[in-house]
């Protein structure tokens, strides 16, 4: 209630001064929150895309069972330290200034323990792995955070839990590049088949397959888009594009015949090159312009 939670601010404001001038009592300990933790997985592009369950063991402070955190054996509870009289802090006077320091006794826990849990010797935690299914939302990207509560480390003297963050790795793809929710897929094609134009067929992500139509006469680096076959927002903004780009190959070691049929069709087709034609007319021009000048 309401009284109850002014009277906590008001003994963590005040209650050290009040328990200095013999007035309230000293302030009241609370238990220690545990650490955070931080572990790194690193999944597949696939997995990104469907997202998945997985088991992972965490090694991490846990509460020890045997003596339910408190540090104290069996039958037995922590005392009040006597040196600070439970409030983790003693003073010393210098000259006109008090100084206040972390009691020596009791590490500022404002308690001792006389007899010690022998599973793990007063410290209420123990080292253990513990085995933590984990859901993986689809669409997560490498540095994507993700928080789970309460699953960190055991706090000290049965305080509370932290928390355990995961943060995602997405490794590198064979086939397709990411950035953002889009994908782009490199796609090597023939002289022949980007002069003649055609159908192709691209795998997608989900292991699909996507049937595209490439004109003749493509060029190299020509970019086509196929709308959303890239990768889910992992907050649901909807489903990324894919980007095919054509890397047309020139033709290597070639036979004698294939040479002799280049050479034939390279003496038919001075009109089918307009970007080469383009290109070595501003080149003449240049050279004429700088003639002009000498």
């Amino acid at each position: 209630d309401f009284s109850s939670a002014f009277s906590d601010v008001f003994d963590d404001l005040f209650g050290d001064f009040m328990g200095g001038r013999g007035g309230g009592g000293g302030g009241r300990q609370r238990a220690a929150r545990g650490a955070d933790l931080r572990y790194n997985m690193r999944v597949t592009l696939e997995e990104a895309f469907h997202g998945l369950q997985k088991t992972i063991n965490v090694p991490t402070a846990v509460s020890c069972a045997n003596c339910s955190g408190t540090g104290a054996a069996s039958g037995s509870e922590p005392a009040t330290c006597g040196t600070c009289s439970g409030m983790g802090k003693v003073r010393a006077q210098q000259g006109f200034f008090t100084v206040e320091r972390t009691c020596p006794s009791c590490s500022g826990a404002g308690q001792v323990i006389k007899n010690p849990c022998s599973s793990c010797h007063g410290a209420g935690r123990v080292e253990k792995d513990r085995a933590l299914s984990v859901n993986i939302p689809a669409g997560v990207e490498t540095g994507t955070r993700i928080r789970l509560s309460g699953e960190g480390e055991a706090g000290a003297r049965g305080g509370p839990q932290g928390d355990l963050y995961i943060f995602t790795e997405v490794a590198d793809h064979q086939i397709f590049e990411r950035e953002g929710n889009n994908l782009f897929c490199n796609v090597p094609m023939s002289m022949t088949s980007a002069a003649l134009g055609g159908d192709i067929e691209v795998p997608n992500i989900d292991g699909g397959r996507s049937r595209v139509k490439i004109p003749s006469g493509s060029q190299s680096g020509r970019q086509m888009r196929l709308r959303s076959k890239g990768m889910p927002s992992v907050r649901g903004g909807g489903v990324g594009d894919m980007f095919i780009e054509l890397q047309v190959e020139t033709p290597v070691n070639l036979t004698t015949r294939q040479k002799e049929i280049l050479k034939e069709f390279e003496a038919l087709s001075s009109e089918n090159s307009p970007e080469s034609q383009g290109f070595f007319k501003k080149v003449k021009r240049f050279w004429d312009g700088v003639k002009g000048q000498e």
